[in-house]
């Protein structure tokens, strides 16, 4: 099964930056079960990251940017739930 990551971020407020290198991170760690990491351009200070279509991430509503540790949990636990994460775990 192929899994698909969208990075939705807001061009106007400089997060291009940090949306690719969330991209990276996840493509590094997810290499065998994503299929695609999209970066979605948007305005309006919007942040938001969906995997298969749930919505894992939102700014507002989660206060802030995700840590890459916390990033990958939501990831795993979308797209592979039964894989170990490692030091990512703790």
């Amino acid at each position: 099964m192929t899994h698909r990551v969208v990075i939705h971020y807001c061009s106007q407020c400089n997060w291009l930056l940090r949306s690719a290198w969330y991209a990276q991170e996840l493509l590094g760690t997810f290499a065998e079960e994503l299929s695609e990491v999209t970066l979605q351009p948007g305005t309006g200070g919007a942040f938001w990251i969906d995997a298969d279509e749930q919505r894992i991430w939102e700014r507002k509503r989660d206060a802030g940017f995700p840590d890459i540790s916390e990033l990958k949990r939501r990831v795993r636990d979308v797209v592979c739930p039964d894989r170990s994460l490692g030091h990512h775990d703790r």
